[in-house]
């Protein structure tokens, strides 16, 4: 018996370093020779491509809201019936409508990480006339603008067309000669 818990404890300790040291350092190794910007979490000076930033003011586009709470991702959990969700989204079309803005679904409704870094093509467009009356950039050049940051559907078919809000902002701040 003290033969077979001496195999077991020998295996385990074994395992736990190949699987628990060994092979993480591997694969960490492996993701940062073959996708650099990606295992670093892609940050720019700005922030990161794949964390949804948050922007203030009606100079730059928005992306999805948040909860405001900067401990904590995912989403609220709160239902189709929940009071606060209603009041919430009440609140955000308000907002956007006071900015000239018909807002999109997306604009109005947290994603489910609350930390999604890209939105839809179209809600980026209805943005227009808020940015203009901002910066009194064009609205023709603000489209061009989108149109170029916009990403087609995952692998050709999957999903909308989308862009992302930070690409989109550095954008807006280079016409600006910001």
């Amino acid at each position: 018996m003290l033969t077979q818990i001496r195999r077991a404890i020998i295996l385990s300790v074994l395992f736990a370093v190949f699987l628990g040291i060994a092979y993480p350092l591997v694969e960490v190794g492996l993701a940062n020779a073959i996708f650099p910007t990606q295992a670093r979490g892609s940050i720019t000076p700005y922030g990161s491509t794949e964390i949804g930033q948050h922007w203030t003011g009606t100079r730059w586009f928005h992306g999805r809201p948040d909860v405001d709470n900067d401990e904590a991702t995912g989403g609220t959990n709160l239902g189709p019936r929940s009071k606060v969700l209603l009041n919430n989204t009440k609140t955000l079309v308000a907002f956007w409508h006071a900015q000239g803005v018909n807002p999109t679904q997306e604009l109005v409704t947290t994603s489910g990480s609350e930390v999604d870094p890209d939105i839809s093509q179209r809600s980026a467009l209805v943005q227009i006339p808020m940015i203009t009356r901002s910066t009194g950039i064009a609205p023709a050049k603000l489209r061009k603008l989108i149109v170029a940051n916009t990403s087609g559907p995952q692998y050709g078919i999957f999903g909308d067309r989308i862009v992302n809000v930070l690409a989109l902002n550095r954008g807006l701040a280079a016409l600006e000669g910001k």
